[in-house]
């Protein structure tokens, strides 16, 4: 595929997770320096500051909340994508789902919301306490994310025993940030 517009790779990056201390935040965080020192422009956003009600056609069809309109202008603004997901009951958070779907809906020209997603890159990690490290929920992400005809990097990371691996919100274990930057380097390829 041909290197996008401009001199620098552009790439959105989200955990997941609203909640403060997340281990998905901290992930995404480390992960956005480590790709931003391989010459990768990152935006790093809060979901929390995009607040979205749970999609219901109802809602769409009265008018699309304004959160979904920014979000969908980040996406074309953006190359591809860094997600750091949490696994619930073995399966991607509501949250990622949400958020999804919504920007998958029509822009306001009436285009498909899948236009700001298709063709695109996506590089995907999960951190847990658990052992499996949130192995399960990128299996069903990466799915997902291929049905919205993104390209999803062939290397994903799941981090187990997330706590172990962070100081002081740092990502501490070199292991970890190796697969990333992996990653990282995979989705540049993509453009190379």
């Amino acid at each position: 595929m041909a290197a996008p517009q401009g001199s620098k790779l552009k790439l959105l990056a989200f955990a997941g997770s609203l909640r403060k201390d997340s281990l998905n935040k901290k992930l995404i965080q480390a992960w956005a320096s480590i790709a931003q020192k391989q010459g990768v422009e990152v935006t790093l956003i809060e979901l929390n500051d995009y607040e979205l009600p749970i999609y219901n056609g109802d809602i769409e069809e009265h008018a699309v909340p304004e959160n979904v309109r920014k979000l969908q202008e980040l996406c074309s603004e953006h190359d591809g994508f860094l997600i750091a997901s949490p696994e619930y009951n073995g399966a991607v958070p509501a949250l990622i789902k949400n958020t999804l779907d919504w920007i998958s809906r029509p822009l306001e020209n009436g285009d498909s919301g899948v236009s700001v997603l298709k063709g695109k890159v996506c590089g995907i990690a999960a951190a847990s306490p658990g052992g499996l490290g949130g192995l399960r929920a990128l299996l069903l992400l990466r799915d997902q994310l291929a049905k919205l005809s993104l390209w999803v990097a062939p290397s994903q990371f799941a981090l187990s025993k997330a706590p172990d691996s962070f100081s002081n919100g740092e990502l501490t274990n070199e292991s970890a940030e190796k697969a990333l930057a992996n990653i990282v380097q995979e989705v540049r390829g993509f453009y190379e």
